[in-house]
């Protein structure tokens, strides 16, 4: 049980005063480099906010004090994660519920979810890995970790038992129960292959040929398949996860070496929440920051040296082989001019019927050479008529992520960040931006990539894939998909001597930058990671010489104007109180371009009229509440931001922003600052101001409002005004609301956000706050109190140091005895 330190409890004190000595006696705690062993038992030190400090001597006692505390927290959540990769959401919830095995929220049934990864496991791809040595399989250290964390999340379950669960969600759930070490390297697993999972799953397990319960429709056109996929694949990322970071170099900093800010867009709910934490084997490792929920290491912060974090890129991880198939017998495929014949499975999962008795689903999955037949991506229908389409998933398989976090934790600087991404090659669809102690800023777009050269694009792409693959139908932050010509054998991924794994690209082709100015990313391509040193790359990794999105933009001149001290604040360089205030200010970059012609259109309207499907709109009480919204903030007390993004919404209706009426158009010489110069004269113009002011009175809301009456969540009965806004508005604080479990909330947006400041010396100073607390459990104390911090525009200061954390006033303490 955890107990409080003070001066009436010796042991505890005993236990902080020991660990302390430790540190001390290898050194000063800020270099963290102690040469003494740790505490003999796992121990956790909870902070202000209940951030765990887990401190252990060895690998698998830091993975068991990690354990218990993840599950502590959110041993809902994670029981779900497992009861999903073990493919066992039909047989205990009922096949009909949903499931999110991807980035984004209830985006298929339990029945599906439960056949993709009952085909996963059937296959045993996740043991495979495991057995195999380093690189491929797990290194010696993650092992470890893993073992222990297993001890870790099963002791807390058994002191705590599933009836007495706290969290009402599992409280007495059948399907909570003790775990193994394949359940975490199956969620693991699961992690890194989203990427495919989300939108290929559905369509990989209906895949049915013609005449075998499958309607054939109509073969579509090249251009109707491409434009539909997409438009698909642009609105998942709007509805998926993001992030924005920035490295500042010693040139662009204020009284230190090095900053780098952290700002990742995950989900506010459900299995890829990120959980705080700090961990520490004296001696060897001292690294704090958040992980993905069940991952014992830190996917994002930092330690003595050095800081990182991760963006969502611009690569897809799969690729599409189109095989011409018999019409008489459409599972036989041609390959170099002879038939092959695809390779059927049976895969089979429990059902929980609607009598509460258990039955068996049984589903023919079909597979070929290249990959299993999928019949939709997105939703989008791929017929198996002709032809049929094999997917290649670059991840599948992929343990090594696993191996690419430990050794980051311990990177003493970002030439050894980028070492540690080129000989894992593990990285899933993530960009790294990293600063270190010694002044350097790194952008690096190094992970695992098909190995898809420009010359062998050209050679192999369909008609439909080279409109997908190349820039005809471009849109902003949109992967480029491959879709090869599977008919001939040599169109598959070729193998590259210096990849780490079959089919993928080298890593040495991939780009990366190091400067001493800054360098970020806002899930663009890397083209733009700095507008000084623009980037070349394979076409595969994205697209160069093209518009950036608005968040991009706010990115670079945030950075821009701050180190050149042109945006108003005091003096030149980032701080870290500048570089807090400079994210939270929320800021839209839509209204800096737009803001000011929107206006002028508004007062130059005839009487303050505007025609919306056949009928008059007054607009003419909208003029001054936007003419007097100045600071283009979308804070939780500006009156006018609510009206704008509805404006800008109808405005976009879909469309990417270059496609909006600007007198400016986008010129590549000047990507940053083009196009603009909103046309004010425009209809579409006017007709997106007439629908927002019409949408707010249907909807009840003064056109005034402030946006902390209308963007807000409920915890415990409790309204929280959530300040930030969406992608499409060019704010770095994204934030999305959304429908969850029928209410409004916020789906997905700043998560774990960190700031961190080296000197030359000394420990790092680090503010972060995780904007949905620790806890999903709706009893705990951590469900909602960095919520409210979050919602105040205020950071916790990090407690990262042994004396730091000895003097926290809240400080508890559990030994894992």
């Amino acid at each position: 049980m955890a107990r409080r330190f003070g001066a009436r409890l010796p042991v505890a004190a005993a236990v902080v005063v020991a660990v302390m000595s430790t540190m001390a006696a290898a050194g000063s705690p800020a270099a963290g480099h102690a040469r003494a062993a740790g505490p003999d038992k796992p121990t956790i030190r909870y902070t202000e906010y209940g951030i765990p400090h887990i401190v252990a001597s060895n690998w698998t006692g830091l993975g068991t004090g990690y354990g218990y505390a993840a599950a502590k927290d959110n041993i809902c959540t994670l029981a779900g994660t497992y009861l999903m990769v073990g493919a066992q959401r039909s047989r205990y919830l009922g096949p009909d519920g949903r499931a999110s095995p991807g980035e984004n929220q209830n985006v298929t049934t339990n029945l599906n979810s439960d056949l993709y990864f009952q085909r996963i496991n059937d296959d045993r791809v996740v043991e495979r890995q495991i057995d195999r040595p380093a690189p491929d399989g797990p290194e010696p250290e993650v092992k470890e970790a893993i073992r222990g964390y297993v001890q870790g999340y099963n002791r807390y379950l058994a002191e705590t038992g599933v009836d007495n669960i706290s969290d009402p969600a599992c409280r007495g759930a059948a399907w909570v129960r003790p775990i193994t070490e394949l359940d975490v390297y199956r969620h693991a697993h699961a992690e890194i292959i989203m990427g495919s999972a989300d939108p290929l799953l559905d369509g990989e397990v209906n895949a049915a040929p013609p005449g075998a319960g499958a309607a054939a429709q109509p073969a579509s056109s090249p251009e109707e398949t491409a434009t539909k996929i997409r438009d698909a694949l642009a609105v998942s990322r709007q509805q998926s996860m993001g992030s924005n970071a920035l490295a500042v170099g010693s040139q662009g900093v204020s009284g230190g070496t090095a900053m780098l800010l952290a700002n990742p867009h995950f989900p506010w709910q459900g299995k890829n929440r990120m959980w705080q934490s700090q961990l520490t084997i004296p001696g060897r490792l001292n690294v704090s920051g958040a992980s993905l929920l069940g991952f014992p290491a830190v996917n994002i912060g930092h330690n003595d040296d050095v800081a990182w974090s991760h963006t969502v890129a611009t690569v897809a991880p799969f690729g599409l082989f189109d095989v011409q198939v018999d019409p008489f017998n459409p599972t036989k495929y041609l390959v170099d001019g002879a038939w092959q014949s695809m390779t059927s499975q049976q895969v089979g999962v429990d059902v929980l019927k609607a009598d509460g008795s258990l039955g068996k689903v049984t589903r023919t999955l079909w597979s070929t050479r290249y990959g299993p037949i999928t019949t939709s991506i997105l939703g989008n229908p791929l017929p198996w008529v002709v032809s049929a389409h094999a997917v290649r998933d670059a991840n599948m398989g992929n343990l090594r992520a696993l191996n690419t976090w430990f050794r980051l934790d311990q990177a003493k600087d970002v030439g050894e960040v980028v070492n540690t991404l080129e000989t894992t090659e593990g990285v899933p669809f993530f960009n790294t931006v990293a600063a270190d102690r010694k002044g350097k800023a790194l952008y690096a777009d190094i992970q695992a990539t098909p190995n898809i050269t420009d010359a062998h694009a050209q050679s192999c792409l369909t008609e439909t894939g080279k409109l997908l693959f190349n820039q005809v139908l471009r849109l902003p932050n949109v992967p480029p998909v491959s879709i090869f010509d599977g008919k001939r054998s040599a169109c598959a991924w070729p193998d590259d001597p210096n990849a780490v794994a079959p089919g993928l690209l080298d890593p040495h082709k991939q780009p990366r930058l190091i400067r001493s100015d800054f360098v970020g990313n806002a899930n663009d391509s890397a083209w733009l990671a700095n507008p000084e040193q623009p980037l070349a790359f394979p076409r595969v990794m994205g697209d160069t010489a093209a518009p950036r999105s608005l968040r991009t933009q706010e990115l670079i001149l945030t950075a821009q104007n701050r180190i050149n001290g042109t945006d108003g604040l005091p003096g030149r360089g980032f701080t870290p109180e500048n570089m807090r205030q400079l994210l939270f200010a929320d800021n839209s970059r839509a209204a800096d371009l737009a803001l000011d012609a929107t206006v002028r259109m508004c007062q130059g309207l005839p009487f303050g009229l505007i025609l919306v499907d056949g009928n008059l709109v007054n607009v003419s009480e909208a003029c001054p509440i936007l003419a007097a919204w100045k600071d283009h903030d979308f804070t939780a007390g500006s009156r006018g931001s609510w009206l704008f993004e509805n404006y800008w919404a109808f405005l976009l209706n879909g469309q990417s922003i270059e496609k909006l009426p600007w007198r400016v158009p986008f010129d590549p010489k000047d990507p940053v600052h083009t196009p603009n110069s909103l046309d004010s004269g425009s209809s579409a113009v006017r007709d997106a101001f007439g629908r927002a002011v019409l949408a707010l009175r249907n909807a009840g809301v003064p056109l005034n409002a402030p946006l902390s009456d209308v963007q807000k969540i409920t915890r415990n009965g409790e309204s929280i005004p959530i300040h930030g806004s969406i992608s499409e508005l060019g704010v770095l604080n994204v934030v999305t609301p959304g429908p969850v479990d029928g209410k409004l909330d916020i789906t997905f947006g700043s998560s774990f956000i960190q700031q961190v400041s080296f000197t030359a010396d000394g420990p790092p100073r680090t503010s972060s706050v995780l904007a949905y607390s620790q806890s999903a459990d709706p009893n705990s104390p951590h469900y909602a109190d960095q919520t409210k911090l979050f919602s105040a525009g205020r950071w916790v200061t990090e407690r990262f140091t042994e004396d730091d954390i000895a003097a926290s006033p809240e400080l508890e303490i559990k030994v894992l005895n």
